[in-house]
């Protein structure tokens, strides 16, 4: 988790306290305690939660997002979550909506062929909606927030938040290209 967390930092996925990441190990999971520095993990920043019944005082210390992973790992077939707060992605989201995005670029179009683009209202509706993207694709953009992807484990996670920010990234900077060739 450390590694991960520190390349999610100097990649610029995520800022000096946001964003979190977890791992199902059977009925429990492994997730970053509210307001850890991803990238300057220490032991006492993981936090174990059961996956039935976590206690309230439990949830208090776990990332606030907590609830969004619990739904994620029953809903779905990932063993790991990374929630990034990827620049280009967030950009993206604002002019895309509820859309899905074929990623421009061969690795994108190889890895995560489409990537749903969802906003969301209402807090009660985000594990739900998240969730539900996450069964046909491996990584979610939430408009104005960031991304939530899944993996067999950490690094296939992270490679995938990759990838959608790198899609963006191009798709941003072609849509800039474009305004420029108008005037």
């Amino acid at each position: 988790m450390r590694e991960i967390g520190h390349d999610l930092f100097l990649r610029g996925l995520v800022s000096s306290h946001s964003g979190n990441m977890s791992v199902r190990v059977g009925g429990e999971i492994y997730i970053t305690r509210t307001k850890s520095m991803l990238g300057r993990l220490k032991k006492g920043d993981i936090v174990k939660v059961p996956l039935e019944a976590a206690d309230p005082e439990t949830l208090k210390i776990a990332s606030s997002e907590t609830p969004v992973h619990m739904r994620i790992y029953v809903e779905t077939d990932g063993r790991s979550i990374i929630h990034a707060h990827p620049p280009y992605s967030i950009l993206t989201s604002f002019f895309l909506g509820n859309r899905t995005l074929r990623p421009l670029d061969w690795e994108g179009r190889v890895l995560l062929k489409s990537i749903p683009f969802v906003e969301i209202e209402e807090d009660e509706e985000k594990g739900r909606k998240i969730a539900n993207c996450l069964k046909d694709s491996k990584v979610v953009v939430v408009k104005g927030h960031g991304s939530f992807a899944i993996g067999d484990n950490l690094e296939e996670a992270y490679m995938y938040t990759m990838s959608l920010e790198h899609s963006c990234f191009f798709l941003y900077h072609l849509e800039i290209q474009k305004k420029w060739r108008k005037k």
